[in-house]
């Protein structure tokens, strides 16, 4: 019987661990956020989305820790059957090795092999029992080491399993500290929550304002997007303008291609940030009859934070709305990118950008010290789910 154990981690072990320590990168960063802006006067609507971040990463963090340590219990169990089995190949190894010493021991006298080899009737039999004696000394120093090897990987494999009941115990205590920290982060969203019910209605107001001023820019994109759809057909000398489909050229289509390719490999729009609205339809944090029509992401990110292209393409245009700030526009073939609340501007309309090229800064907010982005997608005029085209996001 042989056993080949391996204790190395499973593909699953690994998957689990990278999406342990991302989360817990997740956790850093926002921590690093709030800190840099403890001091400002944050609204309570910014501290509940940071703490329903926080709890919705922790929550993760908690499940996959939990996930781990019982694919290591299931393994540890595995691990344990199989030494168990080895212990008992190696007993048996044993047991035939002493018997086959001893037997060999009693025959050990020259005289004895002499008298084994003279008794042969022809020198053919006497041959063949010297090649017996020969495969019988081989026989004995191959069980010898086949022992040897056994003994050496049991106690490799127990070594091993312990290292697997430690890894285990110390997951074990991460999700107590995690679980700690997910009970004070529950409590402080209790207490904000418990004071924003006192004023709902004017946190709604403030709400539904910021959806109009977003909703109207959206509106003026689709606009810009749409205007920029019948220039290229005028262009090309179509006969109509009203379509929603760009009319490429050659090396248009080229880009767009290359664009659709590098789908779920663009870099980040800021070097570092946590996305804190996530695309699409979702009800407020501060009133859930609310529903939230988000067309692309929220990024939280850092003050002077550098604003990068993502792809290769043209500045389109810059918006610049009377209550709020610029709104960068990129084309990319068919696809459009757009980066909006930003501080400080780089380009210009018409300009040509390379992938991560800086196009301007984040605005931070001289009262609440924050720096969000608001970052798009669009194949021509639809909105796209920026998570499946960003790295990581």
């Amino acid at each position: 019987m042989s056993i080949t154990l391996s204790f190395s981690q499973s593909g699953k072990q690994k998957e689990l661990e990278a999406r342990r320590v991302e989360l817990r990168r997740e956790i850093q960063k926002i921590n690093t956020l709030v800190s840099s802006n403890k001091s400002k006067e944050k609204s309570q609507i910014s501290l509940i989305e940071d703490l329903n971040y926080k709890v919705g990463v922790r929550k993760n963090l908690i499940k996959v820790t939990n996930q781990q340590a019982n694919l290591l219990t299931r393994e540890i169990n595995t691990n344990q059957k199989q030494i168990t089995a080895l212990r008992e190949e190696l007993k048996v190894l044993k047991t035939n090795y002493a018997s086959m010493i001893e037997k060999s021991y009693k025959n050990k006298n020259k005289q004895s092999r002499v008298m084994f080899l003279l008794s042969a009737n022809n020198f053919k039999q006497a041959y063949k029992r010297i090649q017996y004696l020969n495969q019988y000394a081989n026989y004995q120093k191959q069980q010898g080491e086949n022992i040897k090897t056994k003994t050496k990987e049991l106690q490799a494999s127990n070594i091993l399993l312990l290292a697997q009941k430690e890894e285990k115990n110390k997951l074990i205590e991460e999700n107590k500290l995690a679980q700690k920290e997910l009970e004070k982060e529950m409590k402080q969203h209790n207490a904000i929550m418990s004071s924003i019910k006192k004023d709902l209605k004017k946190y709604t107001v403030q709400i539904r304002a910021k959806q109009r001023e977003a909703s109207k820019i959206d509106k003026e994109i689709e606009k810009i997007i749409r205007d920029a759809i019948a220039k290229s057909n005028k262009k090309v000398g179509k006969k109509t303008t009203k379509t929603t489909v760009f009319a490429m050229a050659p090396e248009d289509k080229a880009l767009a291609k290359s664009f659709l390719g590098s789908k779920g490999k663009l870099p980040w729009p800021v070097e570092k940030g946590v996305v804190k609205v996530r695309y699409g339809k979702q009800p407020s944090p501060i009133d859930r009859s609310i529903v939230i029509n988000s067309n692309g992401v929220r990024i939280s990110t850092s003050k002077g934070a550098k604003v990068r292209a993502v792809f290769n393409g043209e500045v389109l245009r810059i918006i610049k709305p009377k209550r709020s700030n610029p709104t960068v526009l990129i084309k990319h073939g068919n696809y459009i990118t757009v980066y909006k609340n930003l501080g400080k501007l780089y380009v210009k309309p018409g300009d040509k950008v390379k992938t991560k090229q800086e196009i301007g800064e984040v605005f931070t907010h001289p009262r609440t010290g924050e720096s969000t982005l608001r970052f798009s997608i669009y194949k021509e005029t639809k909105t796209q789910n920026p998570a499946s085209w960003i790295y990581k996001m």
